[in-house]
């Protein structure tokens, strides 16, 4: 079984890759993708904690990338987690992260609705494999007793066009998608249903989208098919996955209770041999 969107604690899930791989195994999966939120810091603990376990841990990470008024989030996968650009795009993410992070705990303290910014903020700087952002603000509302839950954080607080939310000063999705096949991956619009801009897409995939994350948790059965038949028509792949935070406020229940078909990941690995051969 493939399960190619999960999170650890380099974002906002609440596993270590060795938690993740672990609780992975026990769920039958067999080749997994950490993609925590623009950085790829849990991606060597992934990949050694499968190698032990005899699974397979593919490179991943998800990009917050914003155009058209629109929060649009850019998978990619079989990365090199080393590449120097990519390195340097993710340490620009990271600073421009704890700068909206500092923004928002000011708007909250505006509303009578303060947090604890001082820690947010000093292990955001002093943890480089730390990508910071509205998550841990929401769980910072709930510990400070201003939100009943993470969802209720982002209901209220958080969400676009609530008070306390801070546009993203972020790249755009062809900038991620850029960035991803630079570093030799694979880029997949995620979660498109979600998003509901399937008017974008069509130019995603001339900016060199890969694939498009068909199967997901918060999917009907009517968009997953929506979603494999955009694929086929602009010769793009499928991704899926759970988007497993082990938050039960975020994503699915457990790892793999949304995979992919094997015979899609091959069609994966077809496409990234392809670009390999041009």
């Amino acid at each position: 079984m493939i399960d190619l969107h999960l999170h650890t604690t380099a974002s906002d899930g609440h596993c270590t890759p060795a938690e993740l791989l672990a609780r992975a195994h026990e769920a039958g999966l067999t080749i997994v993708a950490v993609t925590d939120h623009d950085t790829v810091a849990a991606v060597p603990g992934a990949i050694e904690a499968a190698r032990r376990l005899g699974m397979r841990s593919v490179p991943g990470i998800e990009l917050s990338t914003e155009t058209d008024g629109a929060d649009v989030h850019v998978l990619g996968y079989f990365l090199d987690p080393g590449a120097p650009e990519l390195d340097r795009f993710l340490s620009d993410r990271r600073l421009s992260r704890i700068e909206r992070v500092r923004v928002m705990a000011g708007r909250l303290a505006g509303l009578g609705c303060p947090i604890d910014v001082a820690r947010l903020l000093r292990e955001a700087e002093s943890r480089l494999d730390l990508s910071i952002g509205r998550p841990q603000v929401a769980r910072a509302l709930v510990e400070a007793g201003h939100a009943r839950d993470i969802s209720d954080g982002f209901d209220r607080f958080l969400a676009v066009g609530r008070p306390a939310h801070v546009p993203h000063h972020a790249a755009t999705p062809a900038e991620a998608i850029r960035m991803i096949n630079a570093a030799g991956g694979l880029a997949s619009i995620a979660h498109p249903g979600v998003l509901g801009r399937d008017d974008l897409i069509e130019a995603f995939a001339a900016a060199g989208l890969s694939a498009i994350e068909a199967y997901y948790p918060d999917h009907s059965a009517d968009e997953t098919a929506r979603y494999l038949d955009l694929a086929r028509r602009l010769g793009l792949g499928v991704t899926g996955g759970s988007d497993y935070h082990a938050d039960p406020h975020h994503g699915a229940a457990a790892p793999g209770a949304v995979t992919l078909p094997a015979e899609e990941f091959g069609r994966l690995e077809q496409l990234l041999a392809a670009r390999a051969n041009r």
